[in-house]
């Protein structure tokens, strides 16, 4: 019988971290004694500086014995761009039904266009909205509204529009409301919701239920559709076993924080962590990792003619600064 690794053990710990905190309103801070009353406890026992110190000798033993212990590795906008150019380059056969046979002997086949269009909606707003797999699957279209971002536009425009001027607001029931819009067209939510919008209304009349609907022969599952994705990395060329459901959360936090240099405070109460700061050390778990793919290299830290940098969206410098 395998042994369980240090991940399984952090996802169990999660799992009862939130089992207390949310089902039985203990909240997210630290398991104490309550000063006022001696002998009662409060906060999450799965938060403890017992199981705290646990975890961390669990992750010692585990180096130890030769476990590698890592997290997923982050996605980039590159890769992001690269499944973007090649999902809306495949053939629209939706209507032609592959056999097995055919699966098996040609493992590109694995799905059609409307799986592909959905799939990248799904990896942009677990993306942007730095949510894991599982959130993202439970969002339903009753939680998407289609707006205009200046009501005025409607009067000075007379009913004419630019892609621009439009936004999405996620109504999430596990987040505070996201509302997004981008301008780069592999990182644009709104042209994303548009197109498995209107994919998905030419089979139903009245949308309703989730967002990402489940593939034929599939569960619906975090694993069903991490198996796809991994599908779609191998598509492009791309080795997807350090990539797990987890890679958009940690590289949406990246893209934040490196491309559009949002401060951490922002990062952290976009991405829900800002309810308080008992546990500072989340965001950092996302930004630094060995698995990651280096934005630079180390010999070119201190070195005045390295390569530029891509042109800064707003003012154009190609700096290490900008």
């Amino acid at each position: 019988m395998p042994r369980a690794t240090y991940n399984n053990a952090q996802k169990m710990r999660a799992a009862i971290s939130h089992k207390f905190g949310r089902d039985y309103g203990l909240g997210t801070q630290p398991w104490m004694e309550n000063p006022v009353h001696p002998g009662k406890f409060v906060g999450n026992p799965s938060l403890s500086v017992t199981v705290s110190q646990y975890m961390i000798s669990l992750r010692r033993r585990k180096v130890h014995s030769g476990e590698t212990v890592t997290s997923a590795r982050a996605m980039d906008e590159p890769t992001l761009k690269g499944l973007w150019v090649f999902n809306c380059a495949a053939e629209r056969n939706e209507h032609v039904r592959i056999s097995r046979k055919r699966k098996a002997e040609h493992p590109e086949d694995w799905g059609g266009f409307l799986i592909r269009m959905m799939l990248y909606l799904l990896y942009l707003v677990s993306f942007l909205c730095l949510l894991r797999f599982d959130e993202a699957l439970r969002i339903t279209w009753h939680d998407v509204k289609f707006q205009v971002k200046d009501p005025l536009l409607k009067v000075f425009n007379q009913g004419i529009f630019k892609g621009s001027d439009f936004r999405v607001r996620l109504m999430l029931p596990f987040r505070k409301t996201a509302s997004t819009w981008w301008y780069v067209p592999w990182m644009c939510p709104v042209r994303a919701f548009a197109v498995w919008w209107l994919l998905a209304s030419q089979n139903n009349d009245h949308l309703d239920g989730y967002v990402f609907r489940k593939k034929v022969g599939s569960d619906g599952s975090s694993e069903s559709f991490l198996e796809c994705f991994q599908n779609n990395l191998l598509d492009i060329g791309v080795d997807p076993r350090p990539y797990g459901t987890h890679s958009f959360r940690r590289g949406g936090c990246q893209y934040l924080a490196m491309v559009l240099r949002w401060p951490f405070r922002n990062i952290c109460t976009w991405g829900g962590w800002a309810e308080n700061f008992d546990n500072p050390s989340t965001i950092f778990k996302y930004l630094l990792s060995w698995t990651d793919s280096p934005f630079v290299e180390r010999e070119d830290y201190f070195n005045p003619n390295c390569p530029r940098h891509d042109p800064c969206p707003t003012c154009g410098r190609t700096c290490a600064c900008a």
